[in-house]
């Protein structure tokens, strides 16, 4: 395995992510032929097939998923030495890889934009997912260099800084019979079915904590993992919604939507930027540290056009 080399590795590491040929080589800007030579190539310098091929369908065969554990391992010391190199170096070009839980798309990126206009030499790449253990297992294999999230589980190695509010609401459509109440008492909620978010989700994990607190038991009529599907069937009237502050900012500024001002809403939780703890960032994720840090709350705060109040972290 001498004349293994770091594009072979990469390649392979790509396809086994994709589970296709066609796929990887889009993500990787070569053609399909020249994917399928470097991985031919690998497996001749291991000794053994890395995939099982069947008609267009392809997988990793056990010899595969013991290799890629160590491919990952790999191309992450790689990273690090080059970040190393890099700050010495003082160099902001590359590639900066964000991860994020699919709420933060709703403002990051306007944030990635003005990031890229400060720092044209580095090219942003956004990785994004529903799934808050996948997000983690790509931060511990250096897929991405930071993740934006609500506070990760405590027993992962990871550095959490946080620098924004999260707030969270109840809304409903328009004419709902809560809108003549002004402030709902709390067990009205029971009288009304819920829309919610996925279990497992940080939105409904804040949910179900506000509604264990003040010990009521309303109806979920539906779980959705889809911010865009819950708002949808709040507006045709199948139930109160909660989501992120967030989600439902544009659909509150047209009207379409209306916050149900029950008490200690919003609940307001954080926004973290989150990497492991061992890593050495690079100077371009140092840079968007720093934005984040700096000016991630205000700058949410102008483009969501809400209260500043909604927005600030709790102590």
């Amino acid at each position: 395995m001498k004349s293994v080399t770091f594009r072979q590795i990469r390649v392979f590491t790509e396809v086994a992510r994709q589970l296709s040929f066609s796929r990887a080589a889009e993500a990787l800007h070569l053609t399909p032929p020249a994917v399928t030579m470097q991985v031919k190539e690998l497996e001749g310098h291991v000794g053994l097939p890395l995939f099982e091929r069947q008609g267009r369908q392809i997988q990793l065969t056990m010899a595969g998923e013991y290799f890629l554990v160590y491919a990952k391992r790999l191309l992450s010391t790689l990273k690090d030495a080059e970040n190393v190199m890099n700050r010495f170096k003082r160099v902001e070009t590359g590639v900066l890889t964000i991860g994020l839980i699919s709420t933060a798309g709703y403002f990051l990126p306007q944030l990635l934009a003005r990031f890229q206009a400060e720092h044209e030499g580095v090219e942003v790449r956004l990785d994004v997912t529903r799934d808050l253990t996948k997000l983690i297992d790509r931060l511990h294999s250096n897929e991405i260099d930071l993740a934006v999230m609500g506070r990760p589980p405590k027993e992962y190695a990871l550095r959490s800084e946080p620098f924004a509010g999260h707030p969270m609401v109840f809304v409903c459509p328009p004419g709902h019979p809560l809108l003549g109440v002004g402030h709902p008492p709390l067990d009205a909620l029971v009288h009304y079915p819920l829309v919610a978010r996925e279990l497992g989700s940080e939105v409904r994990h804040t949910l179900d904590n506000y509604l264990r607190e003040h010990r009521l038991a309303p109806r979920i009529a539906m779980e959705i993992p889809s911010n865009e599907t819950v708002k949808a069937s709040v507006m045709a009237g199948l139930g109160i919604g909660f989501l992120s502050l967030h989600a439902v900012a544009a659909e509150l500024r047209t009207g379409q939507l209306h916050l149900v001002d029950f008490e200690g809403t919003p609940i307001v939780r954080t926004w973290n930027l989150v990497h492991q703890a061992s890593k050495v960032l690079s100077p371009a994720a140092e840079a968007f540290r720093y934005l984040l840090l700096e000016h991630g709350e205000d700058l949410i705060a102008e483009q969501s056009k809400q209260p500043n109040l909604l927005y600030q972290a709790p102590v």
